[in-house]
């Protein structure tokens, strides 16, 4: 019986360790390093949070309608504040071509609020503060401690943002989903000062 169970033990070691490698090789070492989903593949499927702290799967949020997937650093970020607010702009122009915006980021739920009054959006935001979603896409990478410093050094405190020690962030992105879950256009730009402008999107979604 020891033996069993000493055995059984073994086993779920083996596997939990298999587990944990299988979810570090989702973060990648830098932003250069991501391999995002590709084109023509369905959604992958994540826990994410709404800003009322309810776990919701990215999968059902986007369940039979066309959606924008936006993933961006945070509200402590400018250049992703400035593309919300772009975002924010074309908002009625993107829902009359049958779509919806869902943008997700680092940001712990609480957090979400104070951007969406800033910026008077209308659309949803989402929290992927366990970085469950960004390692699902492809698009986590994990900064280096000089890195994290520096941000602190400009007022900006990750950690405090999302409530995680764990230094992940997403590679900024757009992910143009079908009805049915299907990826059928993608922008991922390592550069995080660039974003996809607002007319490029109209076009592209008009596409689809």
């Amino acid at each position: 019986m020891k033996k069993l169970i000493k055995t059984v033990y073994i086993l779920l070691l083996l596997i939990t360790g298999s587990i944990m490698v299988a979810e570090e090789n989702k973060i990648a070492k830098s932003a250069e390093d991501i391999c995002p989903v590709k084109i023509g593949t369905e959604i992958p499927s994540a826990l994410i949070k709404s800003i009322n702290g309810n776990e919701l799967d990215i999968k059902e949020i986007a369940k039979d309608q066309k959606s924008i997937i936006i993933f961006y650093r945070g509200g402590w970020c400018p250049y992703c504040n400035m593309h919300l607010s772009e975002l924010q702009k074309i908002e009625d122009d993107i829902v009359k071509l049958g779509y919806k915006i869902i943008a997700i980021s680092m940001d712990k739920p609480e957090n979400l609020t104070s951007t969406i009054t800033e910026h008077k959006m209308k659309y949803e935001l989402y929290s992927d503060s366990k970085a469950n979603a960004c390692k699902e896409f492809g698009i986590a990478f994990k900064l280096l401690e000089s890195e994290v410093d520096k941000l602190k050094s400009y007022h900006m405190d990750i950690e405090n943002s999302s409530g995680e020690s764990h230094h992940i962030l997403p590679v900024p992105s757009l992910f143009l989903v079908d009805q049915e879950g299907i990826i059928q256009f993608t922008y991922v730009n390592v550069d995080y000062k660039v974003r996809m402008d607002a007319s490029s999107i109209l076009e592209i979604a008009g596409k689809f």
